[in-house]
């Protein structure tokens, strides 16, 4: 004569979902804070590194031209022809990192976003 019945499992489950899905919510919220201050940091640092990666190869390329127009004289501007190849490789340095780093930042969006979503 037991009245008593079984709590059902499946009662608490979404209480349970809910949490989860608002613990994820709040641990993104707090990465998000915590990463604002070395952004500022970290965009400035970046602007540094692209612009020498784009600005040493083109001088590089311009003191060898110098070099070779004063060595070996000719009809053609050695220093132009490297100025300009020292300058495209440069840009294709800066977009190859900036291709990498984004590669990465999305990675990792995807794993937090991935993790939440199974919590």
């Amino acid at each position: 004569m037991d009245n008593h019945k079984s709590p059902d499992p499946n009662h608490r489950k979404p209480w349970r979902d809910f949490i989860r899905k608002v613990a994820g919510k709040q641990s993104r919220k707090i990465r998000a804070r915590q990463g604002k201050s070395e952004s500022i940091w970290f965009g400035l640092g970046l602007l540094g590194v692209l612009g020498w990666s784009v600005v040493l190869p083109t001088l590089l390329g311009l003191a060898l031209g110098i070099w070779i127009d004063r060595q070996y004289p000719s009809r053609f501007s050695w220093t132009l022809m490297l100025m300009v190849g020292g300058l495209m490789l440069g840009c294709w340095n800066a977009w190859h990192w900036v291709t990498r780093e984004q590669a990465q930042i999305d990675r990792a969006t995807n794993k937090s976003t991935e993790e939440s979503d199974r919590e």
